[in-house]
């Protein structure tokens, strides 16, 4: 139980950091300003989204965690050690250096490095891979969002 703990804490530690690096994104005047996807949901949606992907995302790693050893997923928690820097990284890139397509890059990044965290899931712990889903599809749809603020703005 432990375990769930800390993944539940190192998961919305990352929300946190990121938020406290940009602000609210609701009264962000730059966010505010630029031409957005027709498809982007209302500001409610991204905290829904977020929980909900934060507090599936640690189920799925305790049980990865609980199933291997340590030394079996050095690999596997060098890339969550990443998979967390870049979702850090791309609130202030995005938001408050509006550095858009470099946003862009590291979600692209990161929407890969959740795809194989999906794989993996799937492939070693089975129908357990199911929690990584809301998140790889959340950054499918976040990865639209940013292109298309790149690419109309």
């Amino acid at each position: 139980m432990l375990k769930l703990i800390i993944f539940f804490c190192l998961n919305f530690a990352a929300l946190g950091i990121g938020g406290l690096l940009i602000g609210d994104p609701a009264t962000n005047e730059f966010y505010q300003n630029v031409n957005k996807a027709p498809w982007t949901p209302p500001g409610w949606v991204f905290g829904a989204a977020w929980t909900t992907i934060m507090i599936c995302f640690s189920v799925f790693l305790f049980q990865v965690s609980s199933k291997f050893s340590f030394s079996e997923l050095k690999l596997f928690y060098v890339l969550f050690a990443i998979q967390w820097l870049l979702n850090v990284m791309w609130n202030p890139v995005f938001f408050k250096f509006h550095f858009v397509f470099a946003g862009l890059i590291i979600i692209i990044l990161l929407t890969g490095l959740v795809f194989w965290f999906l794989y993996f899931g799937f492939k070693h712990v089975g129908l357990s891979g199911l929690f990584v889903l809301p998140y790889f599809i959340w950054l499918l749809i976040a990865s639209s969002l940013n292109a298309y603020i790149y690419f109309k703005n």
